[in-house]
């Protein structure tokens, strides 16, 4: 999948909303909505934000949602809304889990060991990522699982581990997982 520029302003566009909508439940890895996306370049802000009003008014209301079948529609029918608010990116609820984790880890590190250990959160192939100042990188979903404590010790500049090796294998066991369907 990828339809987009690394710098064209669709893909800038996808990246502001997909963590929203991921954590809404849209499935990317959809081949109709891959479709209709590799379609659709007119009127993908205003699609993605009608889809995240719409799906949270259904949930609100304790209505049905199939958040892929919505966006899809909203792509395809190229669908606006005047009820949009640029906070609904910053809800709770629509945080990535890394935002999560992010915010969480002030709570936990402070923010000043937060940021000298945090260089940055992103996506690769779909997965997301913590990437740390001494140049290791972790699922996210990893972190959790390991807590505070162990992912200090591995973002740590003064961790006993070789830097290079231990980005490694962060993504070999990451794409070995993945493999054999863990």
């Amino acid at each position: 999948m990828w339809f987009w520029s690394a710098d064209s302003v669709e893909q800038e566009l996808f990246d502001l909303y997909a963590p929203a909508l991921r954590s809404l439940g849209v499935n990317f890895s959809d081949e109709q909505l891959q479709d209709t996306l590799e379609a659709a370049s007119y009127g993908l802000e205003d699609a993605f934000r009608s889809a995240i009003v719409y799906i949270l008014w259904l949930e609100e209301n304790l209505k049905p949602i199939y958040p892929t079948a919505i966006l899809i529609e909203a792509l395809a029918n190229q669908w606006r809304t005047k009820y949009w608010k640029p906070e609904y990116l910053e809800l709770e609820q629509l945080l990535s889990r890394g935002k999560r984790w992010w915010r969480a880890a002030v709570d936990k590190w402070g923010y000043d060991e937060r940021n000298q250990l945090v260089a940055d959160i992103f996506y690769d192939h779909g997965q997301e990522f913590i990437k740390f100042r001494n140049g290791k990188e972790i699922l996210v979903d990893t972190a959790y699982k390991w807590g505070w404590e162990r992912v200090a010790d591995y973002a740590s500049p003064f961790s006993e581990s070789n830097w290079s090796l231990g980005s490694i294998n962060a993504r070999e066991s990451w794409s070995t997982s993945s493999a054999l369907g863990r």
